[in-house]
């Protein structure tokens, strides 16, 4: 089954880019760093259920987990309410990263603050297919790098683009071979890279492969675009390349 095999796809992921996550900062380059498909495994391997057992032949591509996201439930592009109204993920518990920072709490899945990527995403989602199993048998959401990022005197939450050297390209490098493998598990015809950053990464990523790669403006309230005309820009801009 496929689920099966995108279970097995994201365990070696989590396996193998901890210790890169960790020399990451034993070198320096970032102060911090979460790996929500460690300590969130248990909820992310019931949103791949969930998800990812349909015959969804389009893959939405995101960049790497939110603190208010994923870096909080394992599940990307997670928003409180849509992980538990949408989705119908509830009462797992999520544990703590290995090396926990206290400006950064992890509190799991009923996180209060709502991820408003998450909630316009997801929502537009719902908007245009209905509920999780008609999201799921048109799309899959999937980060292209599962890693959550923080350096300096407040920990500020850096993207992994941001970040230089051999161990940050190894990083990028391991989590193209799994966006491979998600695609080739899928037999999927069309990956949509949420921003420049994914929308690169899967070009590259993709280069031989007979998929479509597309690219659509990030939901991030930081983007003027994602803001612009009360968000009915952004929205037309995503539904112009969704299924």
């Amino acid at each position: 089954m496929a689920v099966d095999s995108l279970i097995r796809a994201a365990a070696d992921l989590r396996d193998d880019v901890g210790p890169i996550g960790r020399k990451l900062v034993s070198e320096g380059s970032v102060d911090v760093c979460y790996n929500p498909l460690e300590y969130a495994w248990d909820a992310h391997e019931a949103y791949l259920k969930r998800m990812g057992s349909s015959s969804a032949r389009t893959v939405v591509l995101g960049m790497n987990p939110g603190p208010h996201g994923m870096g909080q439930m394992g599940i990307p592009f997670a928003a409180t309410s849509m992980v538990r109204d949408l989705l119908d993920i509830t009462g797992i518990p999520v544990n703590q990263p290995e090396a926990a920072d206290p400006r950064r709490p992890v509190i799991g899945l009923e996180y209060p603050r709502e991820e408003v990527s998450g909630t316009r995403l997801w929502g537009l989602l719902s908007e245009r297919y209905g509920n999780a199993e008609a999201i799921a048998s048109n799309v899959f959401l999937v980060n292209h790098c599962p890693l959550m990022l923080f350096t300096g005197p407040r920990a500020t939450n850096i993207t992994p683009d941001k970040v230089a050297g051999p161990t940050a390209h190894a990083l990028l490098e391991r989590c193209d071979e799994h966006l491979r493998e998600v695609v080739g598990v899928l037999d999927a015809k069309r990956v949509i890279g949420v921003g420049k950053f994914a929308e690169s990464r899967a070009k590259a990523a993709l280069a031989d492969y007979s998929v479509e790669v597309l690219g659509c403006w990030h939901p991030s309230p930081a983007s003027p675009l994602a803001n612009r005309n009360g968000g009915a820009d952004w929205r037309a801009n995503v539904r112009a390349v969704l299924p």
